[in-house]
């Protein structure tokens, strides 16, 4: 029987490890086994005892988890860096959000605003502090959350309201479809993150987690990452 490599990812990595996963399980002779979402929320399942081999989490988290000794530390390796972007629906004309003054028009024209949950996923957390810069954070009428950025990319693309706006990282915008990304954070709201990959101290298949982190960040796959949104 393929032995089975669980994962704990952050929403941000799952177009990546789908579009290597076939490959890795038939050079490996082996089954991946990914629950993706807000890193707090996957942070917490680890830490509940859910079966996990390999991590990828944001950096903080990551080393957070280190020092805690749930996470080999020697074994993690970046992902890359991933901005947090704006998206409209498919249809939606492009438009531009390189000043927080056109961000905010945006904003505060939708009639919808999607986003992932603003306490346990990064973007969400972001977001909600760069709507309360712009003085849209009272009109929770609007916001529609969800436990991670795919699940509100996914609504986003489903929502019936053609002037929907939503916001989390670029990475699951793109890996979405009927959502496009129409640009990213504008400075001073601009949020990068460093995703990375490490072996989980409780790993059942420490081997085959490593061998997925070389895949996962090796030369070859370069091209890869950066059409998944990572820098």
């Amino acid at each position: 029987m393929p032995k089975t490599l669980n994962i704990l990812s952050g929403g941000a990595a799952q177009g990546l490890v789908s579009r290597l996963q076939a490959a890795f399980e038939q050079q490996h002779d082996c089954r991946l086994q990914g629950s993706f979402g807000a890193v707090g929320a996957m942070r917490d399942k680890l830490l509940g005892g859910a079966p996990c081999d390999l991590l990828i989490l944001t950096q903080a988290l990551v080393d957070e988890l280190g020092r805690q000794g749930r996470a080999d530390a020697a074994s993690a390796r970046p992902l890359g860096r991933v901005k947090t972007g704006v998206a409209l629906k498919q249809q939606h004309a492009p438009v531009s959000v390189q000043t927080p003054q056109q961000l905010q028009a945006l904003l505060a024209a939708a009639p919808e605003i999607y986003f992932p949950d603003p306490a346990k996923a990064t973007a969400g957390i972001h977001f909600m502090k760069v709507l309360q810069a712009l003085g849209l954070a009272q009109d929770t009428s609007r916001h529609r959350t969800y436990p991670n950025g795919a699940a509100a990319m996914a609504a986003l693309a489903q929502s019936t309201q053609a002037e929907a706006v939503g916001c989390t990282q670029v990475t699951e915008i793109l890996n979405t479809p009927g959502v496009q990304v129409t640009g990213v954070l504008p400075a001073p709201h601009e949020l990068v993150t460093t995703y990375t990959a490490v072996v989980a101290s409780g790993a059942q298949e420490p081997e085959l987690a490593a061998a997925l982190i070389a895949t996962l960040t090796s030369a070859d796959a370069a091209d890869l990452r950066a059409r998944c949104g990572f820098d």
